[in-house]
């Protein structure tokens, strides 16, 4: 591997401490040594008046497939991402009993998508990061094993609570997975099977993942109209546990909740007080994305996918739906209560039959359709067999802004990589933060922004060797221009790279090169404790 020197950029080094001028040697995969007069490399980068940062390291992930179909991972890689974190919202590729391949791949299809290009019987986590192995990564990939993949493979996907013979199958899935070298446990306690949960299982395994010293990440029950309670019980979490928790996309939904926002810093404080370590991290733009099979009541996806594609179709089941979506149920996030129909777009679909669909809203698409909003919801999951994305819109710039500056917050994107109009976060979520927050606005200054790329999500995450530009530490460095670096993707036309991006190094090796890629995969798989 060709030796590289970074000779006269700005570092910013990750710690959040002041900035400053010196050069930076890459040698064998690894930054060498940072400072002046460091002798001659194999390759000399001039890179003054750029900044030299850590690698940006993404905490919310979902190119749990796409990395096997596509390694260079290049909505990632060129926005400076190094390092990403999969296995989110307690729904992702592994575990995965054979009996459950079919309906899985369903549920997952709104989510990360689907294809017939990847042999699906892998099994376990083991076998699942072995092929990301094989599939030679451009990044470097970890995983958290999901709540919902081991209460799938521990009692199925049927509404009930588990036995104590399940419980504990769940704590020794969970045990196996960690042994593998997952980076903890991810929940979505609004997608099925998570949503049928109580706290006491979540316990249960949280408890193992704490043995572990592993993380706890995730998409709390509520981000609405129960968030207080929602909050209060992720943190029951972390106490009876002992396990350290990480909240996925901090936010308060819907103009109707946005009162209790000094309520839930408040729940953050009182949880640090008690000694539990909280941390959450935050993509910058006030819309969100998910499948849109999160906006029907639970109880329509009650053993899987094909059986709610089956309740789609009946009239009768429309009605309670219908109902339970304008009356509410107690403890379940509404998307159309707190966006509304106007505020939910398509993004993808998985047919060209409805490819029309894509770009639209509800409410658009139940014009074109000539039916009302639900009637067209509800029709295009049911002939897409749930495997449709969505954006939302839900908050406000100046909510945005005041969870940026919280010292719990890191960067992350939650980008989709589906085909269609993907949310805009997929490509720019990071530089957005370096170009809009930094630059334009001023909500953080630079080193307080790249510590929250890079440092602080390496300290959650309880990586060693990565998240700081110091000697020793392994060569994963992105090189950015202050002046210049901005999204560029937008609502309407998502899919462009950003501008400003001159270096990213992967273990030592060049992934772009003057901003373009230069099909370098040198990532690696990171196991915990390995």
């Amino acid at each position: 591997m060709a030796s590289l020197l970074l000779k006269g950029g700005r570092v910013v080094d990750g710690t959040g401490a002041p900035a400053y001028e010196s050069d930076v040697l890459v040698k064998d995969g690894k930054i060498a040594a940072v400072g002046h007069d460091l002798g001659s490399a194999d390759r000399t980068l001039d890179v003054s008046g750029l900044a030299v940062a850590p690698g940006f390291i993404d905490t919310h992930s979902h190119s749990d497939l796409d990395v096997l179909l596509r390694p260079q991972v290049l909505p990632k890689v060129m926005q400076g991402i190094t390092t990403e974190l999969l296995g989110q919202d307690g729904v992702s590729l592994a575990p995965l009993p054979a009996q459950y391949i079919s309906p899985w791949r369903k549920n997952l299809a709104g989510l990360d998508g689907d294809s017939d290009d990847i042999d699906w019987t892998f099994g376990t986590t083991e076998n699942y990061l072995n092929m990301i192995e094989a599939a030679h990564p451009g990044l470097n990939e970890m995983y958290l094993v999901p709540h919902g993949n081991i209460r799938m493979e521990a009692m199925g996907l049927d509404n009930r609570l588990p036995t104590e013979e399940e419980i504990e199958k769940m704590r020794a899935i969970t045990r196996r997975e960690m042994e593998a070298g997952a980076m903890g446990l991810s929940t979505g306690l609004i997608y099925i099977p998570c949503a049928y949960s109580e706290s006491r299982e979540i316990i249960e395994m949280c408890k193992v993942v704490a043995e572990y010293d592993g993380v706890f990440v995730i998409h709390q029950r509520s981000e609405a109209d129960t968030i207080l309670d929602s909050m209060k019980e992720v943190i029951e979490i972390g106490r009876k546990s002992g396990v350290k928790v990480h909240w996925s996309h901090f936010k308060v939904c819907g103009k109707q909740n946005w009162d209790k926002i000094d309520a839930v810093l408040e729940l953050l404080e009182q949880a640090k007080a008690e000694g539990i370590t909280v941390s959450f991290d935050q993509y910058p733009y006030v819309a969100g994305s998910t499948m849109m099979g999160a906006i029907l009541p639970p109880w329509v996806h009650d053993g899987g996918t094909d059986k709610a594609v089956a309740r789609l179709a009946d009239p009768e089941l429309r009605k309670k739906m219908v109902y339970d979506m304008e009356h509410g149920i107690p403890g379940w996030d509404n998307f159309v209560d707190f966006a509304g129909f106007e505020n939910i777009y398509v993004t993808s679909v998985k047919t060209e039959q409805n490819a029309d669909a894509v770009g639209l809203s509800i409410t658009e698409l139940a014009e074109k359709r000539g039916t009302d909003p639900y009637t067209a919801a509800f029709d295009l999951l049911m002939q897409e067999e749930n495997a449709v994305g969505m954006v939302d819109f839900y908050g406000t710039e100046e909510h945005v802004k005041r969870f940026m500056q919280r010292p719990e917050m890191n960067v992350c994107t939650d980008g989709l990589l589906c085909p269609g109009k993907p949310h805009p976060r997929l490509y720019g979520s990071f530089v957005r933060v370096l170009g809009k927050y930094v630059r334009e606005e001023g909500v953080l200054t630079l080193e307080q922004a790249v510590r929250k790329m890079t440092g602080k999500p390496a300290e959650v995450l309880s990586l060693r060797d990565r998240g700081l530009i110091r000697e020793g530490m392994r060569a994963d460095i992105t090189v950015f221009d202050p002046e210049t670096v901005i999204d560029r993707g937008t609502f309407t036309d998502p899919i462009q790279f950003p501008d400003g991006i001159a270096y990213v190094i992967v273990n030592g090796a060049l992934a772009v090169d003057h901003g373009r890629h230069t099909g370098a995969l040198n990532g690696q798989v990171i196991r915990r404790g390995r």
